[in-house]
Order: C-alpha cells, then sequence, then structure tokens
C-alpha cells in the first residue's frame, strides 16, 4: 500500500466530516474574541455573579465606556446578555457553554 492509498481514506473521512467553511469561520471568529483579556475578566467576574456595568468597571479598573465597548463585543458574539433593572444594564453569562469554554481553556493553559 502506498503513502498515498493510506492517507486517501483519511482525506476522504474528512472531506464528509469537516464543517462547512461558513461554521468554521464563525468559530474563528468567536475565539477572536477570547483574545482579549479585558473581555476575558470580564467573563471570569460573570462567573461569579451578574454585574452591572458601574460594578464590572470598578472591579477592573476600567472607565464604564471602555468596560460598555467589551460588553458590546461579547453580548454580539452571544457570551453574555443582559436585563435591565430601572436604569441599570445587568449582565451575565450567556449560558454554561461559556463557563465550560473558560473552564477548558484554563485546564489547558494550567496542564
Amino acid at each position: 500500500m502506498t503513502e498515498e492509498a493510506y492517507n486517501r481514506n483519511i482525506v476522504d473521512k474528512l472531506r464528509t466530516e469537516m464543517p462547512d467553511d461558513e461554521s468554521l469561520y464563525d468559530l474563528a471568529e468567536l475565539f477572536k474574541v477570547f483574545g482579549d483579556t479585558t473581555r476575558i475578566r470580564i467573563l471570569y467576574a460573570l462567573l461569579e455573579s451578574e454585574l452591572c456595568v458601574g460594578d464590572l468597571a470598578d472591579f477592573l479598573g476600567l472607565t464604564q465606556t471602555a468596560c460598555s465597548h467589551q460588553l458590546r463585543v461579547l453580548k454580539n458574539n452571544k457570551l453574555v446578555r443582559f436585563r435591565r433593572e430601572g436604569k441599570a444594564m445587568i449582565y451575565s453569562l450567556s449560558d454554561d457553554h461559556v463557563k465550560s469554554i473558560l473552564e477548558k481553556g484554563m485546564e489547558h493553559v494550567e496542564e
């Protein structure tokens, strides 16, 4: 069996199982969001509790404007959600997937 014939089975399997380009692009864009330490710190804070912009900004040492900008990026990528409480916007993680991504990522870097 030649090298080409051996790899052909693997290549054929990959062709049938590989997600489409649009899904892979979306996944790459999602991981880009995790490439910013400030956004990671926001997500870690929200692991603990839902928080308003003012509390997040105070905790992170950011202006509310800078914090709001990062929260908008996270919201646009479906990583956080918000609800209005009076005049305050209260943020939380979108779902348990975000928690899992953070936990798995930290587990990986701590190995």
